[in-house]
């Protein structure tokens, strides 16, 4: 028999270690969780892209004219020929009058044109910022709704694995009632049969856990294993709220849907100050040099300015400044939607909290006390096995009525968080 060296020893120990390190599972935070989505999520990551685009527009938008150049030969005589005063032949100079020009011209662009075009491409940008925030706004609370529906399904989860283990224990004791001819066999068929219902809540609660780490892994745009994936965190209700008008105040500073309104509606003014510099006369300097034939040099100069009879920039004049009076509208509904989301979402925060109190305070203890009463009054004979059965299942249901409730509130926290436009509750 061959002893196996320390070298070997080692190896063994790390093959027998290594599938319990790889089907570990690495329980994501809520933050975990929304840092890994805004840095992987491929439609954030497009998203970004159009404030880069709009970025680029303001390069666009600064330049200056570039200004013209213009070459030119002029009178040349294809037929003409001249006497050569040494031979006294007639020599063939199409060339002899030829006239050579060179111009410059340079639009110049009155009343800051080019600054105004710079602020109204800035201020796009300003708006492509806060799209992408609104747009973020969005996916987060779909991300937020997800992971709250992997915690609620775990707390399912683990109170499906302690009814089982409850009822198992039961199951023991009533078997060594009917041993001992306490209890007739029908009554422990009928309890053996009760099991299955514990069973049954089990795999639905793994089938529902499984999907809605499906879903988060989606969004995180993961493929990570299911069995090695898994978020942590808290799973309960808080007591108290802050006041309404605190809400309505965070949200009108922070809902990126209403600062788009406000600033389209910069923006739209900035257009029309663009407008109006559009319709101003913009002159045109000018220098030239040539040769007159045959050694004359000269150079000169001239200014270009268009009379502007008909202003034909009238119309867009009066389309910006009515596209102001529209944002302005558009503005005050997104203040109106602003209060009307952050209003339903804290009455249903409050209608939660209402339902969540009386549960933790009284009806959980009640359920499970009467639960217990008639567990002990069926053991000594003195409760039907009806009266007992449906004792449990009142416990089983007012228990997972709590749980969803609490996975309500969390997802009403969500949807606060949203209508507020940031995290105001965890």
């Amino acid at each position: 028999m061959k002893i196996a060296t320390p070298l070997v020893r080692s190896a063994i120990m790390a093959a027998a270690l290594f599938p319990a390190v790889v089907c570990g599972q690495a329980a994501f935070t809520w933050q975990q969780i929304k840092d890994k989505f805004e840095s992987t999520n491929p439609t954030l990551k497009a998203a970004q892209l159009n404030i880069d685009e709009s970025r680029a527009a303001e390069i666009t938008a600064y330049l200056r004219p570039n200004p013209n150049f213009n070459g030119t030969l002029d009178q040349f005589t294809p037929f003409s020929t001249m006497q050569s005063p040494v031979s006294g032949n007639s020599v063939y100079r199409p060339f002899a009058n030829v006239f050579p020009a060179i111009s410059f011209d340079y639009l110049h662009e009155r009343q800051h044109q080019r600054e105004l075009r710079l602020e109204v491409a800035q201020k796009s940008t300003a708006i492509a910022r806060s799209s992408y925030s609104d747009q973020e706004r969005g996916l987060i609370f779909n991300l937020r709704n997800a992971f709250v529906q992997t915690l609620l399904a775990k707390a399912v989860q683990q109170n499906a694995r302690e009814n089982l283990a409850y009822w198992d224990r039961e199951l023991g004791i009533q078997r060594k009632r009917q041993n001992a001819g306490d209890l007739a066999e029908v009554d422990l068929d009928r309890l053996e049969l009760q099991r299955i219902q514990f069973e049954s809540d089990l795999e639905t609660s793994i089938v529902n856990l499984r999907t809605a780490k499906i879903q988060l892994l989606m969004l995180l745009d993961d493929r990570t294993p299911i069995d090695r994936f898994d978020v942590t965190g808290p799973f309960d209700f808080i007591d108290s709220l802050l006041p309404l008008e605190e809400f309505r105040n965070s949200a009108l500073e922070a809902r990126p849907d209403l600062r788009v309104a406000v600033e389209s509606v910069e923006l739209a003014r900035s257009n029309h100050k663009l407008a109006i510099a559009n319709g101003a006369a913009d002159p045109t300097f000018s220098m030239d040099f040539g040769r007159n034939p045959p050694l004359q040099i000269y150079f000169g100069f001239s200014v270009s300015i268009p009379l502007r009879i008909f202003d034909r920039n009238q119309g867009e004049k009066a389309r910006t400044e009515i596209d102001i009076g529209r944002n302005e509208r558009l503005r005050d509904a997104a203040r109106a939607q602003v209060f009307n989301d952050v209003d339903s979402a804290y009455v249903t925060l409050v209608s939660f909290l209402n339902l969540l109190r009386p549960y933790r305070d009284k009806y959980l203890k009640l359920a499970e006390s009467v639960r217990d009463r008639e567990a002990f009054s069926y053991q000594n004979g003195g409760a039907a096995l009806l009266d007992y059965l449906d004792a449990e299942k009142s416990y089983r249901d007012t228990r997972l009525a709590y749980l969803n409730l609490i996975g309500s509130f969390l997802t009403a926290g969500a949807q606060m968080n949203m209508a507020v436009g940031r995290e105001v509750m965890q």
